[in-house]
C-alpha cells in the first residue's frame, strides 16, 4: 500500500513539474525590450492561464541576436518575421501555428512630415535607416525595390524599428524603413513627426511557431489558447494592444509568397 501511495505522489510531482515548465516565447525585436514587454506581457499572461502552462516573454538585443537565439531554438515558442520563419522552418525547424487574423504585411519607407522629399527618385544617394539587414517588410523588401529602380542608398542598421523612427524625427537620417504596425504604435511624440512616402505590395505576416522538440500536449494547448483570444472582450482589447484584429491558424504553406522572393541573406545560417 505503502509503495502504490509513493507510486501515486511520484507521478503527481511529475505532472506538477510538466505543468510548471516555463515554456519560452521569443518574440523579435522590432521595438524596445521595455515597449514589447508591456504590450506582449498581459497576452502571454492571458494565454498561461488559460493553457495551463507558464509562458516567459524573452526577445533579444538587436534582430541579428535574436536570429541566432532561434537558430539555436532557445525558444519554445517564437514570434518572427516572414522571412526568418522561411529560414528556420528548414533549421531548427520551428513549425507555425498562427498569424494575425486578415492582414497582410507592408512594408514602409517613412520621412520627416515636412520633408520635401515626395518620391522614392529623391532618395537616390540618401542615408537610410533600417532595423536589421533580414527584417523583411521593413528593409529586405524596401532596399530589393529601390535597387530595381537603380535608386542607389546608403544602409545604416539601427537596431530595432522604433530607432529608425527616432533616427528619422531627429534628422539623422534621410528616411528610414519599418512596418505600419510599429509605426502605430511608436511612441505618438515620434510617429506625430513622421509620413510614409512609399508603401510595399503586401504578404504573409509574422509566423507563431513552435519549436520542434515541444511536446505536442503543450503546443495544442497553447495554440488554442492564443485563438481563444478572439472570443472574449478582453482577448480582444489584448490583441488591440498589439494593433491586431485577431488571429488565425496557420501552415508552413502559408509563407510560400514569401519563399518565391529567394531571398539568400541568411542562408549562410542553414549551412552552421
Amino acid at each position: 500500500m505503502k509503495q502504490i501511495l509513493l507510486s501515486l505522489l511520484l507521478s503527481i510531482a511529475v505532472i506538477g513539474n510538466v505543468q510548471a515548465r516555463d515554456i519560452t516565447f521569443g518574440i523579435v525585436p522590432q521595438q524596445s525590450a521595455i515597449t514589447l514587454a508591456n504590450n506582449w506581457g498581459p497576452i502571454l499572461e492571458y494565454v498561461s492561464q488559460q493553457s495551463g502552462y507558464n509562458l516567459v516573454f524573452r526577445t533579444a538585443k538587436d534582430i541579428p541576436e535574436f536570429e541566432g537565439r532561434v537558430l539555436t531554438g532557445e525558444y519554445d515558442v517564437a514570434y518572427m518575421n516572414p522571412y526568418h520563419y522561411t529560414v528556420f522552418h528548414q533549421k531548427p525547424g520551428y513549425q507555425a501555428f498562427a498569424k494575425q487574423k486578415d492582414k497582410r504585411i507592408h512594408g514602409i519607407l517613412v520621412v520627416k512630415k515636412e520633408a520635401s522629399i515626395t518620391s522614392l527618385e529623391e532618395l537616390d544617394g540618401k542615408r537610410l535607416a533600417f532595423p536589421s539587414p533580414a527584417a523583411f517588410a521593413a528593409s529586405v523588401v524596401p532596399r530589393a525595390a529601390l535597387k530595381n529602380q537603380g535608386i542607389n542608398i546608403t544602409p545604416q542598421y539601427v537596431s530595432s524599428h522604433d530607432s529608425v523612427y527616432l533616427n528619422v524625427a531627429r534628422d539623422f537620417f534621410d528616411a528610414g524603413g519599418g512596418i505600419e504596425r510599429t509605426l502605430n504604435n511608436t511612441d505618438p511624440e515620434v510617429s506625430k513627426q513622421l509620413r510614409v512616402l512609399w508603401k510595399t505590395p503586401g504578404y504573409t505576416p509574422h509566423a507563431f511557431a513552435f519549436h520542434p522538440d515541444l511536446d505536442p500536449q503543450v503546443a495544442d494547448a497553447i495554440k488554442a489558447a492564443f485563438l481563444s483570444l478572439n472570443d472574449s472582450e478582453k482577448g480582444k482589447s489584448l490583441l488591440g494592444n498589439i494593433s491586431f484584429k485577431g488571429i488565425e491558424s496557420a501552415q508552413n504553406e502559408d509563407w510560400d509568397d514569401v519563399r518565391a522572393l529567394n531571398i539568400t541573406l541568411l542562408q549562410h545560417l542553414l549551412s552552421e
